[in-house]
């Protein structure tokens, strides 16, 4: 324990610290320092992080229950920041990330291997293939979160937006610890909050370029939102009441004008029928 703690701090000097830089710095310091010191000497830390690789973390993201950064009136910090800290210390390639990003879906495609034909009616229908595949990403969904939070501390813009904008059409449901409660949020939720924000998490977040900065320096396509189709259809709906409403005001005016031209032709013929009968009387006196 005590060469775990002191395998910690030594991280945190930058004096003696030779290993994997992030833009330039020691991982450890995309954290702020009270978040650290709370991290380091928690009992999640102590206990559950204790001689953690690359492939045992993922048994500890598996059994997380909710994401957040600091919770109750002692700010203590959450298993999920703990896993995050962790991380940043083991600083894992990029196809080690991707693995913890897709988990769900390479043993939702192993799996449709292995039981293709087991169906006692020779195959197996889409909805039942749905519910597995939403089942088995479901249990890795904080292992997903996990991934997305350390992408968005650890890699470049470019590389950020093209890994983590698939994720805003999932649409698993997370827990979120507060400092007074816990939200419900879902997984397209929190990378919006990644990719727009700040501060999440208890963690400030570097600064990302515009995303149509990047898409004028040819660095991103254009993206095409899911919701693109529906969108346009609601445009369109939108447009054909504004037509219709267009459309009953101009006969409501049409029928206006009607009706006020009949009635100033009505009141010219009942003046000119007033004038004629005065003439007729002026003509009686002469």
């Amino acid at each position: 324990m005590a060469a775990h703690q002191a395998d910690a701090r030594r991280m945190l000097d930058d004096r003696g610290y030779s290993g994997t830089l992030i833009r330039g710095q020691n991982p450890a310091l995309l954290f702020e320092k009270a978040v650290r010191d709370r991290i380091t000497e928690s009992y999640y830390w102590k206990e559950q992080c204790f001689g953690l690789n690359a492939a045992t973390l993922c048994d500890r993201a598996v059994d997380l229950t909710f994401i957040g950064g600091t919770y109750g009136v002692s700010q203590k910090p959450t298993p999920f920041l703990c896993l995050a800290f962790k991380m940043l210390q083991l600083t894992p390639g990029k196809e080690i990330v991707q693995t913890y990003l897709n988990w769900g879906s390479e043993i939702f495609d192993r799996s449709e291997e292995n039981d293709h034909g087991l169906d006692p009616m020779g195959e197996e229908t889409e909805d039942d293939g749905l519910e597995r595949q939403k089942k088995i990403r479901s249990e890795f969904k904080y292992l997903r979160a996990l991934a997305a939070f350390y992408i968005r501390l650890a890699w470049e813009p470019v590389d950020i937006f093209k890994t983590l904008e698939p994720l805003l059409e999932d649409r698993c449901r997370l827990r979120q610890r507060r400092r007074d409660g816990v939200d419900l949020l879902t997984m397209d939720e929190f990378i919006d909050r990644l990719l727009t924000r700040d501060r999440i998490c208890a963690t400030s977040l570097w600064k990302l370029p515009d995303r149509g900065v990047l898409q004028d320096l040819d660095m991103l396509d254009e993206y095409t939102s899911p919701l693109r189709e529906e969108l346009e259809e609601l445009d369109r709906a939108d447009n054909g009441d504004r037509q219709g409403e267009k459309s009953d005001v101009e006969e409501q005016r049409r029928s206006t004008s009607a009706n006020y031209d009949d009635e100033s032709r009505h009141r010219d013929g009942h003046a000119n029928g007033l004038s004629i009968s005065d003439r007729s009387d002026d003509d009686d006196n002469d």
